[in-house]
């Protein structure tokens, strides 16, 4: 899945632009410094909005520069420089907030009482005030994440050859179909998580209690507050939302599990009708498209291998660049050779993202994106490779951080992660805390809508699939492939926030973190391992939004979000024929109404811009449905006499070991490199 992105884009503060009000009454003082100014009893509401906003746009490239610094170039110095930036920025947050209290009651314009409302509920890590407590709380999230990007599986750890990271141990899931490799590849990545168990206790602890000090029940009722509506409702919404797709995604899973007990027989029977946790492709069971090999419904009908031909491409350049060097190839300069062919076949596949968008009428990205961006994994120095999208100034200096590699997963994030560019670019002329999405699953949703119009057509027409045979066999393969990836996202989308909401109302203890996380990817996903998973693994750990405290359920509002944006541009293209069929690839019509929405960032309630794009002020699922109606259909025809479903309660776990106070769970392996 795809990262950090939305506000601020931050690896560890996640669209932290404010923290939410609290009851304690500002301090009498004529005159309070903050970081960077002064507040005077004499400022009115807009005076001080307008000098927050001028504060803000300051500090905040302070603030990026070294966040990005410790994604890209892992070591103690850089995240000591990431922790201390954001330290100081939390501070003036909450001295910002203080001041903000001075205003409640008195008259100012509408844009200032967005602004402050705004300021009040748009953060993902409550601080709290105590200086220490803060400076405890950054450093543990800047840990956390190293501890992530840097996590490593070694089968023995006195030899370095035998270790592999998160993008190698991915390659065993998405190309090896031994059952015991990628079981083994499965497991050691969950290796590398309960070292975090004991830091991600305590950074509950602190977010709670800045959360309690702004006045909310805990850090989760903060997360559902920042939706221009109450934390209930946000809640009942997702609910609603689930129940519309749910039936569609049942029938996906009650296939799937016929396909794998084919191809693997009593071994991919799980208890209780559930699927293998290590069996689908992918590390988090959150995209089942590297499954293909597997679950195709015709085998050669309407052929979409673009990770081949992708591969293929990279095989040219690389044979290209080998040509070109003469002189000794010795290792050193082999290797050399293999990244700067890796690099320039991910600056092409970025290139041809970028010209979609700009087909729309779209500008073109920055020469600095092209001159700062981080396109592959670096062969000296450990980085994050989750993909994400950055702001750095707010002024136009847009990146991205990947590790690209040529295949289909890569090629369609690039899409999604320019997504995210090119809402930046398109706000960058407001204020600085109207600088985000309508709300944040906007930010996701914008990528990905551009996603759905990547047809075989469109894929055809940029000379990455052959030309489409037009049959039903053909339309059911192309469904499949988009449903691995859109329709069994959904649960997994749902329930990591419904396992942090537990973690933070406290009614998910501390011993119980990894049987509640089983037990509702059990509950929403039909997902469970094939052995037991105790107490002394930390597996939520495994997935970078967790550590990295990215809120999740933006990415299920966006699965749902992307297919209403794509029939509104559809409409606006003047298209009229089958959903799924359309593709606006060069309709500056339906770039216009994308680019309008883009523009209005955050200055109106979400239900407002919504309703100028589409029509409607209400979130809704049934453009997913219209869209993959044909592939329903035929489900629900392949899946006649299976006893679709799965019972949750089948779920076992080994007895509970909780972790002492004074070691981290779990042994860690030792970075190798």
């Amino acid at each position: 899945m795809k990262p950090v992105r939305a506000l601020l884009a931050l690896s560890i503060t996640a669209a932290v632009i404010g923290l939410a009000g609290c009851d304690r009454s500002p301090t009498p003082d004529t005159e309070r410094e903050t970081a960077t100014g002064t507040a005077t009893a004499e400022e009115t509401a807009d005076q001080f909005i307008a000098r927050v906003n001028d504060e803000f746009m300051e500090m905040y490239p302070q603030l990026t520069a070294a966040q990005w610094l410790s994604s890209t170039y892992i070591n103690d110095d850089s995240q000591l420089l990431s922790a201390k930036a954001n330290e100081r920025y939390l501070a003036q947050l909450n001295s910002w907030i203080e001041q903000s209290k001075r205003f409640e009651g008195q008259q100012m314009s509408a844009e200032t009482a967005r602004s402050i409302q705004l300021l009040k509920l748009a953060t993902a890590m409550p601080a709290p005030t105590d200086p220490a407590k803060l400076a405890e709380l950054t450093q543990i999230v800047t840990r956390m994440e190293g501890l992530y990007g840097s996590g490593t599986y070694c089968t023995d750890p006195a030899d370095e050859s035998t270790c592999r990271q998160l993008g190698e141990l991915e390659d065993v899931l998405r190309n090896n179909r031994d059952y015991d490799a990628q079981l083994e590849a499965w497991r050691g990545w969950h290796t590398i998580s309960p070292p975090m168990r004991k830091d991600y206790t305590r950074f509950v602890e602190l977010v709670n209690l800045g959360a309690d000090e702004m006045g909310f029940a805990d850090a989760g009722e903060m997360w559902r507050s920042a939706y221009d509506m109450s934390p209930v409702e946000i809640a009942a919404e997702t609910d609603r939302l689930w129940s519309q797709v749910k039936p569609l995604y049942e029938q996906l899973h009650c296939y799937t599990r016929t396909r794998l007990t084919a191809r693997y027989g009593d071994k991919a029977q799980v208890a209780g009708g559930m699927l293998p946790a290590h069996l689908l492709g992918n590390m988090w069971q959150q995209d089942w498209g590297n499954l293909w090999d597997v679950v195709a419904p015709y085998e050669g009908a309407g052929s979409l291998d673009i990770t081949g031909a992708l591969e293929s491409r990279y095989q040219q350049i690389h044979a290209q660049k080998l040509a070109q060097h003469t002189g000794d190839r010795d290792p050193a300069t082999l290797a050399q050779i293999e990244q700067d062919a890796q690099e320039a076949a991910a600056r092409q596949m970025t290139k041809r993202a970028e010209d979609f968008y700009v087909s729309l009428g779209l500008t073109k990205l920055p020469d600095s994106y092209w001159e700062n961006t981080q396109f592959i994994k670096p062969r000296d120095r450990d980085v994050v490779c989750h993909a994400s999208a950055w702001d750095m100034n707010m002024r136009g200096d847009v990146r991205t951080k990947m590790c690209i590699k040529p295949n289909e997963e890569d090629f369609t994030t690039i899409y999604h992660e320019l997504g995210h560019v090119y809402y930046y670019l398109a706000y960058n002329d407001l204020p600085p805390l109207f600088q985000a999405g309508a709300h944040d699953g906007f930010h996701e949703a914008i990528g990905d809508t551009i996603v759905l119009a990547m047809t075989p057509k469109y894929l055809e027409s940029i000379e990455l699939v052959d030309a489409q045979q037009q049959s039903e066999e053909a339309l059911i393969n192309a469904q499949m492939r988009m449903a691995l990836a859109k329709i069994a996202f959904l649960p997994f989308g749902l329930m990591i926030d419904r396992w942090r909401w537990g973690v933070f109302d406290g009614s998910i203890e501390p011993g119980e973190y990894n049987q509640a996380w089983w037990d509702l990817k059990a509950k929403y996903q039909g997902v469970a391992p094939v052995e037991a998973r105790g107490e002394e693994f930390f597996d939520p750990g495994s997935k970078y939004h967790v550590p990295g405290n990215t809120p999740y359920t933006r990415y299920f509002l966006a699965h749902v979000l992307q297919f209403q944006f794509y029939k509104s541009l559809c409409d606006a293209a003047g298209y009229t024929g089958p959903l799924h069929q359309c593709s606006f690839y060069g309709n500056k019509a339906a770039g216009a109404k994308l680019q309008a929405m883009l523009s209005k960032g955050a200055s109106q309630p979400w239900q407002a811009t919504l309703k100028e794009l589409t029509g409607g002020e209400k979130m809704d699922a049934s453009a997913v449905l219209e869209y993959f109606g044909p592939l329903q259909e035929w489900l629900v025809q392949q899946n006649e006499g299976q006893t679709c479903g799965w019972q949750p309660s089948a779920t076992a776990a080994a007895p509970a070991e909780e972790p002492t106070a004074e070691e981290p769970a779990g042994k860690p392996i030792p970075n190798q490199g």
